[in-house]
């Protein structure tokens, strides 16, 4: 059987960027059912949405907004279960290439002082530390850049005295 062309695409552009996803499922599960879960309905929603991606932005960019519109509309629900679909056999074969286990544990306080930000200050967040600009960060979270950079420096505050009191 042969794969047509924008899945194919679809499936190479997941698997070179599927690291977003999974520090997205990272910081919104608490455990690796749910980890896997969330992994799969985002990319559920990644591949229906993947025909409205005009290139207007990175991918990477759209990635993250679509990404993090999945996990907090599944936050916010508090759903017990995700839901799952039947997905091609060639996404569901996907690696978990450059994703170490190990090194997620290391971030494990970070990342439990992160849970109990909001939603919002959580993708933030996660943005931040991959490195992205505060237009992108506001791009991706539908803020001003201004907005981005203030809640960013009051996150930092916060997270230097739960430093200070560790």
């Amino acid at each position: 059987m042969t794969v047509p062309k924008h899945e194919s695409e679809f499936v190479a552009l997941l698997e070179e960027h599927q690291n977003i996803v999974h520090r997205i499922c990272r910081i919104y599960t608490q455990s690796e059912a749910e980890h896997k879960d969330l992994f799969q309905e985002i990319s559920i929603q990644l591949w229906r949405s993947f025909d409205r991606f005009e290139g207007k932005s990175k991918f990477s960019t759209w990635m993250y907004r679509v990404g993090l519109n999945t996990a907090i509309t599944l936050y916010r629900k508090n759903k017990k279960r995700i839901d799952t679909y039947e997905i091609n056999e060639e996404i569901n074969g996907i690696e978990l290439d450059d994703y170490d286990p190990v090194i997620d544990e290391q971030l494990n306080w970070l990342y439990e002082e992160i849970e109990k930000f909001s939603e919002i200050d959580k993708a933030l967040v996660l943005l931040y530390l991959e490195n992205k600009r505060y237009n992108e960060i506001a791009e991706t979270l539908g803020i001003s850049t201004v907005n981005a950079r203030v809640k960013m420096n009051r996150i930092k505050q916060r997270l230097k005295k739960m430093i200070k009191q560790e």
